[in-house]
Protein backbone atom coordinates (compact mmCIF):
# COMPACT_ATOMS: atom_id res chain seq x y z
CA UNK A 1 0.00 0.00 0.00
CA UNK A 2 0.93 3.44 -0.98
CA UNK A 3 2.82 5.81 2.10
CA UNK A 4 1.82 9.06 0.10
CA UNK A 5 -0.89 9.85 -2.08
CA UNK A 6 -0.50 11.59 -5.21
CA UNK A 7 -0.93 15.44 -3.97
CA UNK A 8 1.73 14.91 -1.57
CA UNK A 9 4.24 13.52 -4.62
CA UNK A 10 3.02 16.23 -6.86
CA UNK A 11 3.76 18.91 -3.66
CA UNK A 12 7.13 17.02 -2.66
CA UNK A 13 8.31 17.49 -6.51
CA UNK A 14 6.86 21.26 -6.73
CA UNK A 15 9.27 22.28 -3.23
CA UNK A 16 12.27 20.14 -4.61
CA UNK A 17 12.49 21.71 -7.91
CA UNK A 18 12.35 25.25 -6.24
CA UNK A 19 14.72 23.78 -3.88
CA UNK A 20 16.73 23.40 -6.70
CA UNK A 21 16.59 26.31 -8.12
CA UNK A 22 16.79 28.32 -4.85
CA UNK A 23 13.53 29.64 -4.90
CA UNK A 24 12.18 27.78 -1.77
CA UNK A 25 11.58 30.17 1.22
CA UNK A 26 11.07 28.87 4.67
CA UNK A 27 7.62 30.55 6.50
CA UNK A 28 10.50 32.79 8.31
CA UNK A 29 11.13 33.98 4.94
CA UNK A 30 15.04 32.60 5.34
CA UNK A 31 16.38 30.57 2.14
CA UNK A 32 16.09 26.73 2.42
CA UNK A 33 19.48 25.03 2.26
CA UNK A 34 18.55 21.26 3.17
CA UNK A 35 16.70 18.71 1.13
CA UNK A 36 14.90 17.04 4.15
CA UNK A 37 13.63 20.54 4.76
CA UNK A 38 12.24 20.63 1.14
CA UNK A 39 10.57 17.19 1.71
CA UNK A 40 8.81 18.52 4.67
CA UNK A 41 7.63 21.48 3.23
CA UNK A 42 6.25 19.98 0.41
CA UNK A 43 4.21 17.22 2.90
CA UNK A 44 3.26 20.25 4.99
CA UNK A 45 1.61 21.57 2.07
CA UNK A 46 -0.01 18.39 0.66
CA UNK A 47 -1.27 17.71 4.07
CA UNK A 48 -2.86 21.11 4.67
CA UNK A 49 -4.83 20.82 1.42
CA UNK A 50 -5.86 17.22 2.66
CA UNK A 51 -3.78 15.11 0.62
CA UNK A 52 -2.80 11.56 1.92
CA UNK A 53 -0.13 11.77 4.16
CA UNK A 54 1.22 10.29 7.37
CA UNK A 55 0.59 12.56 10.35
CA UNK A 56 3.64 14.42 12.20
CA UNK A 57 5.84 12.46 14.47
CA UNK A 58 5.64 13.33 18.15
CA UNK A 59 9.03 14.72 18.38
CA UNK A 60 9.48 16.12 15.17
CA UNK A 61 8.40 19.68 16.29
CA UNK A 62 11.17 20.07 19.05
CA UNK A 63 14.12 22.58 18.33
CA UNK A 64 17.61 20.55 18.75
CA UNK A 65 18.85 21.86 21.67
CA UNK A 66 16.41 20.81 23.82
CA UNK A 67 17.00 17.03 23.74
CA UNK A 68 19.19 15.89 26.82
CA UNK A 69 22.69 14.94 26.57
CA UNK A 70 22.87 11.67 29.00
CA UNK A 71 25.83 11.43 30.59
CA UNK A 72 28.20 13.84 29.08
CA UNK A 73 28.01 16.26 31.61
CA UNK A 74 30.03 15.68 34.87
CA UNK A 75 27.71 16.89 37.03
CA UNK A 76 26.82 15.11 40.50
CA UNK A 77 27.49 11.87 39.56
CA UNK A 78 31.27 12.90 39.20
CA UNK A 79 31.53 14.35 42.69
CA UNK A 80 29.59 11.45 44.26
CA UNK A 81 32.16 9.11 43.03
CA UNK A 82 34.77 10.99 44.15
CA UNK A 83 33.34 11.50 48.08
CA UNK A 84 32.99 7.30 48.10
CA UNK A 85 36.48 6.53 47.00
CA UNK A 86 37.77 9.23 50.01
CA UNK A 87 35.36 7.42 52.42
CA UNK A 88 36.93 4.21 51.70
CA UNK A 89 40.88 4.95 52.27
Amino acid sequence: MARYGKKANEKVEEAMHEFKHGQLRSSSGDKVKNPKQAIAIGLSEARSEGGKVPKKKAGSDKPAAAKSSSGKSGGSKSGSKTTASRKSR
